[in-house]
């Protein structure tokens, strides 16, 4: 990469920030949060889905019974919005498999059994990702063209859950300049604490992944948002940012607080329109596991092969968070962790708010994988669903001023053209309805089929 200028200037915001309505659930962020980040075992082999992210699945390129080192390409992106493969061990690749996520897609994958000796494992592995020391000036050697293409070179998607194409949010857009870089740490999902140990134990890897993002897009600023009940991040992330234009901005605990749009309005007073864009009015959204990614890439050269897993719940031995390869299954973290606990009847990929409940411990790891909870029986047990009592709660608690019961009830009576009038593909399924309504509607369950009965509608 060649020698630019590229220096911005950056504004200052300090205090504490939120957004309308939303919940409270209980946090539950004290089963994993002290638990350092941990290296997990090299497996004996690992399964790669095609599709990891947003837009069309990738394009194999690896063929089967080859030789592949950890970080070579298995297949390229096929397409802008698209993203492409990498292998996360040494060894050979098998002929292609299916395997279904935990979102419940069948998918293609390429499977690699595990060589016997790794280029990098336990601290070697976490030195090469996460740890040492990681520039956070003198960034602009890197042009804005050759950090865009290093992130669609390495595959690198949204670590946060949402898993589209990072490259895309890099590009300048003169139309549409970005004005500022919403960097999300508020980690608002119950349990899980991925991004909080990201950010006490490896801040400086964000605050570079951040500037070179800055870089990239030509975003005048970079604000790192953190909910205020993580203290000890927000005093990291200020002292790794010291000297730099990145800002640390404390936000107000409150679920779903690092939604792009709730998280757009708290930090910036600018609504996101209905089925727009955050760059719409001027932002960018980057969870901050996805800055570290940036910076692993265009810093040390590595792609996106491994990410950090927070296993936890009360179903659990152990809970931890994990430095896992993609394509590693579920039954293999759990193990790292003890085993379930008697008591384990639920496992969920993700939170309990807008996570997948998963029927095998044989799901895998993908890119998108932030949390594994396994919860109780007493956990899960709730009260027989009754007839909506027309409380309003669910209204009350939306962050998107969405009507969940009109479209839970023209889903279940399969009325499309309704639920469409009603926006339901604005809904980002937080569950904050579900999780206040007195008379246990499934409102989310309903919403996501509602939601394939518009598509479904749609391509008639």
């Amino acid at each position: 990469m060649t020698a630019k200028n590229n220096s911005v200037a950056c504004a200052s915001t300090r205090g504490q920030a939120s957004f309308p309505r939303g919940v409270h659930p209980a946090e539950n962020k004290e089963l994993a949060e002290n638990a350092a980040i941990e290296v997990l075992p090299t497996p004996a082999s690992v399964r790669i889905p095609v599709l990891q992210h947003l837009g069309k699945p990738s394009k194999v390129t690896a063929k089967p019974r080859a030789d592949v080192a950890q970080n070579d390409p298995l297949g390229e992106a096929d397409g802008f919005i698209s993203a492409g493969i990498h292998s996360s061990i040494s060894g050979q690749t098998a002929r292609a498999g299916v395997t279904t996520l935990a979102n419940g897609r069948h998918v293609p994958t390429v499977p690699v059994k595990a060589a016997g000796e790794q280029p990098l494992e336990g601290q070697a592995l976490y030195d090469a990702m996460i740890g040492g020391q990681w520039p956070v000036t003198g960034l602009e050697q890197y042009e804005p063209k050759a950090i865009f293409s290093a992130a669609q070179e390495a595959g690198i998607v949204g670590q946060g859950g949402a898993t589209f194409p990072t490259h895309v949010k890099l590009m300048k857009n003169d139309e549409k300049p970005v004005e500022a870089i919403l960097l999300n740490g508020c980690e608002c999902e119950p349990y899980l604490t991925a991004d909080y140990r990201m950010m006490v134990e490896a801040p400086a890897s964000i605050v570079c992944g951040a500037l070179l993002a800055q870089i990239a897009n030509g975003a005048k600023r970079v604000v790192v948002c953190i909910e205020d009940n993580k203290p000890e991040a927000i005093q990291a992330m200020r002292k790794a940012a010291e000297g730099t234009c990145v800002e640390v901005l404390s936000m107000k605990t409150k679920y779903p607080q690092g939604g792009e749009k709730q998280l757009v309005l708290a930090a910036l007073g600018k609504a996101v329109p209905n089925g727009g864009l955050p760059l719409d009015v001027g932002a960018v959204v980057m969870n901050v596991g996805t800055a570290t990614a940036l910076a692993r890439k265009v810093v040390r050269g590595y792609n996106l092969t491994h990410r950090i897993v927070t296993v936890t719940g009360k179903g659990i031995t152990t809970p931890k968070n994990i430095l896992a390869p993609v394509g590693v299954t579920f039954q293999e973290l759990v193990d790292f962790c003890g085993g379930l606990n008697a008591d384990a009847a639920r496992v969920v990929s993700g939170g309990p708010m807008m996570g997948f409940a998963v029927g095998s411990l044989e799901s895998i790891v993908t890119k998108g994988t932030s949390g594994i909870t396994v919860m109780t029986a007493d956990e899960i047990a709730k009260a027989d669903e009754t007839n909506c009592v027309r409380c309003g709660r669910c209204v009350d608690v939306c962050p998107l001023n969405l009507v969940p019961t009109k479209l839970a009830l023209a889903s279940r009576n399969n009325m499309p053209e309704v639920a469409a009038r009603y926006h339901i593909n604005v809904c980002m399924e937080c569950g904050c309805c579900a999780y206040t309504c007195p008379a246990s509607i499934p409102l989310v369950q309903l919403i996501r089929v509602g939601k394939v009965q518009v598509r479904n509608m749609a391509a008639k």
